[in-house]
């Protein structure tokens, strides 16, 4: 996979792999304060509800290799569904989250895992993120009950705060690496059936970075 240049602007870091991750949710769940955090260490108490679609960029290193993360921050609202619908093409990660101290977003999760499993890549890696965790004082959802939802349906589980930053890093550097290791994984095994092909047989070539950018993401 070749390494992708640098833009005309000068300011892109050079990266080896370019991953699409989606944040999906209700509305008000934190969804763009942990794109903040994760993407710029900001966070804004008096943030407004997402319109349609925004994305944000962050590079980092995963086994000596430069990844850089589109993180695409849907609407939650009902009415801007049929628009982020077509946004979870080219995904390849997910954080479904929900807001700790209201039941309904959590109730809600099912639904929101239904439609990206519809829309997006099976291959995706999907975390289940419990956010606001910092007040304790107003859970709605106990940290088992949401081990339990993420194990029936196969997710991984961590609890986060965008406005202490508590964990959010660590949620989007596993999902990123859980990516990475698949996708190399699959890179591995192309190389070896190259090797193996018969002489005159044509090896099936991988996405490289500045493709995907132009497809909106590398792909499974």
């Amino acid at each position: 996979m070749r390494r992708a240049g640098s833009s005309r602007s000068g300011d892109e870091v050079e990266y080896d792999y370019l991953f699409k991750v989606v944040l999906i949710g209700d509305s008000g769940v934190g969804k763009s304060n942990l794109l903040s955090r994760f993407t710029r260490n900001e966070f804004h108490l008096e943030s407004k509800s997402t319109i349609g679609v925004e994305f944000a960029t962050r590079t980092i290193q995963v086994d000596g290799k430069t990844i850089k993360a589109q993180i695409w921050d849907t609407a939650g609202q009902e009415r801007y569904r049929a628009i982020t619908s077509a946004y979870y093409r080219g995904a390849v990660g997910a954080l479904l989250i929900y807001d700790m101290t209201k039941k309904a977003s959590f109730d809600h999760v099912e639904k929101w895992l239904k439609e990206l499993r519809d829309h997006a890549d099976s291959n995706i890696v999907i975390m289940l993120v419990g956010n606001k965790s910092d007040l304790v004082h107003l859970r709605a959802i106990s940290t088992q009950d949401a081990e339990n939802l993420s194990e029936k349906e196969g997710l991984s589980f961590i609890e986060t705060s965008a406005l202490n930053a508590s964990n959010v890093e660590v949620a989007f550097q596993t999902v990123l690496t859980d990516i990475y290791n698949i996708v190399s994984k699959k890179a591995l095994t192309l190389e070896e059936d190259a090797i193996s092909m018969p002489k005159g047989g044509k090896p099936v070539p991988l996405i490289d970075s500045q493709d995907a950018s132009k497809k909106g993401g590398c792909c499974f």
